[in-house]
């Protein structure tokens, strides 16, 4: 059994990554919703590699990094502080560097780091306090975010979506009923691990939100036809010149609203400064095998290669506007997220 939910109330999906005593605990979202199977990850390592084999994806990863670095804290107790923070520093580096792509790891990370230079000598009390801080901020932008998304959909929006925007979603969506637009979702089904089929789709079904699925080659005709109002995704980084780094995917969609008049909203608690354009943004590429499968079972011919690039950039002249914790701003405008009076 899994540890109690820190976060009761909850949707299961975005409460998947629980600290216990006897480590990290996380939901394998490979099989959900078929099994609800919890990885237990009791090292560090464990934790990089879950992330790495994809037991958690979307906001998952950036929990598991704030707990992961607890661990690591942990692991160095009975070490002098200035030890416990160099071993603290080398296993935020081996997690961030599990999905390159994703800045959110990197922002866990900074989140533990920035508690522990200041925290005094005992950096395990620190690194919690510091992943607490780091989970209740995701918390709190994702609910702002969320709010500033709903306020660009119109009455009953069909939104399209595609791949898995976990608590990005979850806040969307809250907001859109709270103010009574009572929307539709349009799902993909987001080869090659469904995550739009198993995650995305059950989570708007719980929440009591109409919801279709369609295969990934679908939108296109669907927004031709007049059946969609909105394209919304999450994003795993967005660059300060508005180019939008999410699931591979995205840019065809992105690319085929424009054509047909449908407004893309890529949402992002803050565009990343540390990326000034979409080349500075590494991409992933996973073992193209994983293509060749569908859900653990061979799903190609045994005389083909797979390719898998994960993500895809989508330049900023096919983004409507990109959703962000202090509101709306079209990519050209992005750079004043981090003007005057900022916090």
């Amino acid at each position: 059994m899994p540890p109690p939910s820190a976060h009761p109330g909850s949707p299961t999906l975005a409460d998947s990554v629980r600290l216990a005593e006897d480590g990290v605990h996380i939901l394998d979202r490979r099989v959900f919703p078929f099994e609800h199977r919890w990885v237990h990850a009791r090292t560090v390592e464990e934790v990089a590699v879950a992330i790495e084999d994809m037991v958690t994806q979307s906001s998952g990863p950036y929990f598991a990094v704030l707990w992961g670095m607890v661990l690591a804290a942990r692991e160095s107790a009975g070490a002098d502080p200035d030890t416990a923070r160099a071993r603290l520093r080398a296993a935020g580096d081996r997690l961030i560097a599990t999905r390159p792509t994703n800045d959110q790891p990197r922002k866990a990370v900074e989140w533990v780091m920035s508690a522990v230079a200041e925290g005094g000598d005992d950096v395990a009390a620190a690194a919690l306090a510091g992943a607490q801080a780091g989970d209740d901020d995701y918390r709190r932008r994702s609910r702002e975010m969320g709010r500033a998304g709903a306020r660009l959909l119109p009455q009953g929006a069909r939104v399209l979506t595609h791949c898995w925007g976990d608590l990005y979603l979850v806040g969307l969506v809250e907001a859109a009923l709270e103010a009574g637009l009572k929307p539709s979702f349009v799902c993909t089904e987001t080869r090659p691990y469904l995550q739009g089929a198993r995650l995305t789709s059950h989570t708007l079904a719980e929440m009591g939100v109409e919801t279709t699925l369609v295969t990934d080659a679908m939108p296109a005709s669907l927004m031709r036809a007049g059946e969609i109002d909105a394209l919304v995704t999450a994003s795993d980084r967005v660059t300060m010149d508005g180019h939008v780094i999410n699931k591979v995917g995205t840019l065809q969609h992105a690319v085929a609203a424009q054509a047909f008049g449908v407004p893309f909203h890529a949402l992002c608690h803050a565009p990343d400064p540390h990326s000034a354009t979409g080349a500075d943004v590494p991409i992933e590429y996973r073992d193209g095998d994983e293509v060749l499968h569908t859900l653990g079972r061979r799903s190609a011919t045994d005389l083909v290669r797979g390719l898998y690039p994960a993500f895809d950039v989508t330049d900023p002249q096919f983004v409507t506007t990109v959703v962000t914790d202090r509101g709306a701003f079209t990519p050209e405008r992005l750079p004043e997220y981090y003007g005057e009076g900022s916090r």
